[in-house]
């Protein structure tokens, strides 16, 4: 009855995909009309967004102003509890925030979303509205191990649900990606269980989210080690530093202040990688609205640090 029900629910997803094509090429050719801007983007080898989960009390209007006049692509929004858009609300406000963006030339490049069970109702709604509006990758939502229990044991546990989503991913269009987080408890922390969990999975149904400031604190001077081994499955690179206080708590700070290596950006330079790169700024308080323009200084120099260290500038 399960399998008769997927082979269904994967029918009704390829239908909703082929009746959606229309939509997409609307939309498509109203990007075309929007200018030299919009070109340049297109041309630019690696889109370059932001996580703009320190901009919840701006509206969608004045983030996209805030956005464009930094000089990003688009940006990575939060579409969870707590966020831009609240699941509950995906098909009402999601349209809005896409629109607000596209009068200034910009994207929702990543989505950053609460996706990680495929049986959960609220997956195959977002996934279907975010398909609709022309929005290709998501972040999925974290796993976490139970220490008590065996690690490869938890690992084959997920694995079904991830071949699901992948699944339906595949059907809409769209590419999941995975963060690897650094932490006691983080499916994909040391990488090397992130590539036995995707094992035969297309990395353009579900991806890796590669964090060099995450994969850094987990591994050190061996980065460049997993880095070579998940590069495979890598969809997108996320930027942000660290330091070490007092020997042992990771603390974020301003980018190319911490423990990076700039040698990463040539590392995935060489490798030819053409994704996006998301640029998180999180040691400021994202919580506190009053520090908005903190954060949008902070955020300006962080992406000419980037652009440097990209060889951009």
């Amino acid at each position: 009855m399960n399998d008769r029900k997927n082979t269904e629910n994967h029918s009704n997803r390829r239908q909703f995909m082929s009746a959606s094509t229309a939509v997409a090429a609307g939309a498509l050719l109203t990007q075309a009309d929007t200018g030299h801007a919009a070109d340049i983007n297109r041309n630019r080898k690696n889109p370059i967004c932001v996580f703009t989960k320190p901009f919840n009390s701006l509206s969608f209007d004045e983030l996209a102003d805030r956005v464009a006049e930094l000089g990003f692509d688009g940006i990575e929004a939060p579409v969870r509890k707590g966020g831009h858009v609240e699941p509950e609300q995906v098909e009402q406000q999601l349209p809005a925030l896409v629109e607000a963006l596209k009068k200034r030339d910009l994207e929702i490049t990543i989505m950053t979303s609460d996706v990680n069970d495929p049986d959960d109702p609220a997956t195959e709604r977002v996934l279907r509205t975010a398909a609709t509006l022309g929005i290709k990758r998501y972040r999925m939502k974290y796993y976490k191990y139970n220490l008590k229990q065996s690690v490869l044991s938890q690992i084959d546990q997920w694995r079904p649900k991830l071949k699901q989503l992948a699944a339906m991913n595949h059907d809409f269009g769209l590419t999941g990606v995975y963060q690897n987080h650094a932490g006691t408890n983080y499916l994909g922390a040391p990488l090397w269980d992130l590539r036995i969990a995707l094992q035969g999975i297309a990395p353009s149904d579900i991806g890796v989210a590669y964090d060099i400031r995450h994969a850094t604190a987990e591994g050190g001077m061996s980065w460049p080690v997993t880095f070579n081994m998940i590069r495979p499955f890598i969809d997108t690179v996320y930027v942000k530093d660290f330091v070490w206080k007092e020997g042992k708590k990771p603390t974020n700070v301003p980018l190319g202040n911490g423990r990076i290596d700039p040698i990463f950006f040539k590392t995935l330079t060489d490798t030819g990688f053409n994704g996006p790169i998301s640029l998180h700024e999180e040691y400021l308080d994202h919580r506190n609205p009053d520090l908005v323009p903190q954060h949008l200084a902070a955020i300006k120099a962080d992406l000419a640090t980037l652009r440097t260290m990209l060889a951009l500038d």
